[in-house]
């Protein structure tokens, strides 16, 4: 018997005997079966506490921060005229839409007179619009942006369950049609009220590493992290590093 004959039999034993599952003695189809039954508990225990905090968390966090709530809302009021929420639709995880609502801190044309600005863009990449010295932005809006108050009735999105208060950023459908591939891995998770990029410079920086970071923690995620990121959240919202 030549070496290629011999050779061709050991891998079409290994076909037989790997390639199809049923050829598996009882004890390895046990042994697998188990170790993805593991697996499919892991994840879907570490999903059921995130949502679990989520829940309780903002559920908490809407009453505490009530009389906040009702004090920036008469800021807005005394100050400029129009709705004191601002409602936009945004993308979720896999592409649903979903009700985003925050605070108003522009004039209530500032939709109309953003294509005037957009060549002022200052966010490298193009994607996302930012800009510092924004001219729809009121006094009252600049400071609710710099601590990131008007984001605090996400908080409601959280409780629904549209967003986590840990996850990236839920963008709007104009910059998911300017996504990449690569970018759209962004949305694999549910979004949320903040993010690794958001303790690390928030609109400071650009767009593409927004993503990495975002990639980053989707793979690493865990309830640990999302502890972390929380954390260093308050400093960052006390300092306004970034912000804009």
């Amino acid at each position: 018997m030549n070496n290629s004959t011999d050779k061709r039999r050991r891998q079409d034993a290994l076909i037989k005997r790997y390639g199809n599952p049923g050829a598996l003695g009882a004890r390895q189809r046990l042994r697998m079966f188990g170790k993805r039954a593991a697996w499919i508990g892991v994840v879907q225990g570490s999903y059921l506490l995130k949502r679990l905090f989520d829940i309780v968390a903002s559920a908490v966090l809407l009453v505490l921060l009530m009389p906040v709530f009702v004090g920036v809302a008469l800021a807005i009021r005394l100050e400029s005229p129009g709705a004191i929420l601002f409602r936009q639709t945004r993308v979720g995880r896999w592409g649903k839409l979903f009700t985003m609502w925050k605070f108003r801190s522009m004039y209530a044309d500032a939709e109309a007179r953003k294509a005037a600005l957009m060549a002022q863009n200052e966010m490298a990449g193009g994607v996302t619009f930012k800009m510092k010295n924004d001219p729809r932005v009121t006094r009252v809006g600049r400071f609710i942006r710099k601590t990131s108050i008007d984001e605090l009735p996400q908080l409601w999105n959280v409780l629904l369950g549209d967003m986590s208060l840990v996850g990236p950023r839920p963008p709007v459908p104009a910059e998911v049609d300017e996504y990449s591939l690569s970018d759209r891995r962004r949305l694999e998770v549910i979004p949320g009220i903040t993010c690794i990029w958001q303790i690390s410079g928030r609109s400071e920086i650009p767009f593409d590493q927004q993503v990495e970071l975002d990639v980053q923690y989707i793979e690493s995620q865990s309830f640990w992290t999302d502890l972390k990121i929380l954390l260093k959240t308050v400093p960052a919202l006390l300092f306004g590093t970034g912000a804009y």
